[in-house]
């Protein structure tokens, strides 16, 4: 029973990561690419609420479905209980969320401010995600906020620079 607990809790703490995560570098970086690309603001917000919303979407689906398919191979039946739906529930609710850490200042400033903002809110929401993410693990702290940091950061870079190239076409 406590083997139970321990891994559906490590399934709603992994649903949560990866989706603030995946969301913070995904729309930051693509919302980032469309601003250096050239072009408004209105076209800013629409790319950003479409990724949030199919993204949300997709992930929260694709989480109940691998872990339904783990399950079944696992236990060589067709199972599907509550505590694939809550990490599905847990994982689009995560996205969501975060997809608009990057996005609102483009609600609220002038797009070069904005994408300056939204780089640092990322990248700050990142680093706070892997301190907290090494608190709940007793892993070094330090050590993996900054991998965080970089590997989010490293995202980032690559969605400007494509943005920057495909943008000068």
């Amino acid at each position: 029973m406590e083997e139970d607990l321990k891994q559906t809790k490590k399934l709603y703490l992994r649903n949560f990561i990866f989706g603030v995560e995946d969301s913070l570098v995904s729309t930051v970086g693509l919302i980032s690419g469309v601003a250096v690309a050239g072009l408004d603001t209105k076209v800013i917000l629409l790319t950003g609420l479409i990724l949030i919303f199919v993204e949300a979407f997709s992930m929260g689906a694709g989480s109940l479905i691998s872990e339904h398919s783990a399950t079944e191979y696992t236990e060589g039946k067709h199972i599907l209980n509550k505590s694939q739906w809550r990490g599905a529930g847990i994982m689009f609710v995560s996205y969501f969320v975060a997809g608009f850490i990057p996005l609102l200042p483009y609600l609220f400033f002038d797009k070069q401010f904005a994408f300056w903002a939204a780089i640092a809110f990322a990248l700050i929401a990142l680093f706070t995600l892997g301190v907290i993410n090494a608190r709940v693990f007793r892993v070094k702290v330090w050590q993996h906020a900054l991998e965080m940091l970089v590997i989010g950061g490293i995202a980032i870079g690559l969605g400007v620079i494509v943005g920057k190239l495909i943008g000068q076409l």
